[in-house]
């Protein structure tokens, strides 16, 4: 009885390898999807691109990253000399006179290598990207698949430690948050617009930190009787909630951290009045 998976004659399947190898099923055309699944991969790639061009902007630009009490997340803490000094702020001028860039390029490297890394934004970017594989059930136009074990994908295993950088930065930007419920003059016990803006986006922050895959490793992934560590159990139960949510905590995190940054742009330029709440 014909299986539709029968040996195509030779002028009839697609040359090269992969799905098209003759191990595979006969099957001339590249996919059977007729839903839009160009849609998905095409909103990501857009999405991603978007937030590179604003991001190298803002890193780039070296200004209007500070407007008491309100700091850029791009730029904390800041580790260089040449930083807008921040009164009580994240000032830790590691690097000399002699760096002449933008403060933010010292920073920005381990937030953005944390998600460059992140297991979900693999599949983002491979998707929406390299098209590796555009979407489920269609095929990758590429004629081999060696993952991730060749340079420069192999570096993607060093998620774990950008994790932990992932980390320290999380807890400078909650010291910021902190340092947000002053008002311009620096008195303690007042609350504008901003702070609820830093608010948000320090929640979204740490939810989506410890959403991380290798959270929940490091939080369990090793222990073989939980009910001998009823603590880290909990804690991997936990780990496990937020995880189910990775994706859109990658997101909102990725969204609020930009606005988070904009909305300190604006107040530092002069373009917006940051309001007074109490």
């Amino acid at each position: 009885m014909a299986t539709g998976t029968e040996p195509a004659p030779a002028d009839a399947r697609p040359p090269g390898a992969g799905v098209h190898s003759p191990a595979r099923a006969a099957i001339a055309a590249p996919h059977l999807r007729t839903d839009r699944w160009w849609l998905a991969p095409a909103l990501t790639a857009a999405g991603l691109l978007a937030f590179i061009a604003y991001s190298t902007w803002r890193a780039f630009a070296g200004a209007d990253y500070y407007a008491a009490p309100y700091v850029s997340p791009f730029y904390s803490p800041c580790l260089a000399e040449n930083c807008a000094p921040m009164r009580s702020g994240p000032n830790w001028e590691l690097f000399g006179g002699w760096w002449g860039l933008s403060p933010a390029l010292l920073i920005l490297v381990f937030p953005l290598g944390f998600r460059l890394t992140c297991y979900y934004y693999r599949k983002a970017y491979y998707r929406g990207f390299w098209a590796s594989p555009p979407a489920c059930a269609v095929a990758e136009p590429h004629k081999r698949y060696t993952g991730e074990t060749r340079f420069p994908l192999i570096l993607q295993n060093v998620h774990r430690y950008f994790f932990y950088a992932a980390l320290l930065v999380a807890g400078v930007l909650t010291y910021d948050t902190v340092l947000a419920f002053r008002d311009e003059h620096y008195a303690w016990g007042h609350m504008g617009l901003g702070t609820l803006v830093f608010l948000v986006n320090i929640a979204l922050i740490w939810a989506y930190t410890l959403s991380c895959h290798s959270c929940r490793h490091i939080v369990g992934g090793k222990l073989k009787h939980f009910s001998r560590h009823p603590v880290r159990y909990r804690l991997w139960q936990w780990a496990g909630k937020l995880n189910a949510r990775h994706m859109q905590l990658a997101w909102a995190s990725l969204v609020s951290v930009a606005l988070a940054d904009f909305y300190v742009y604006l107040v530092a330029s002069g373009a917006f009045d940051d309001p007074t709440l109490f």
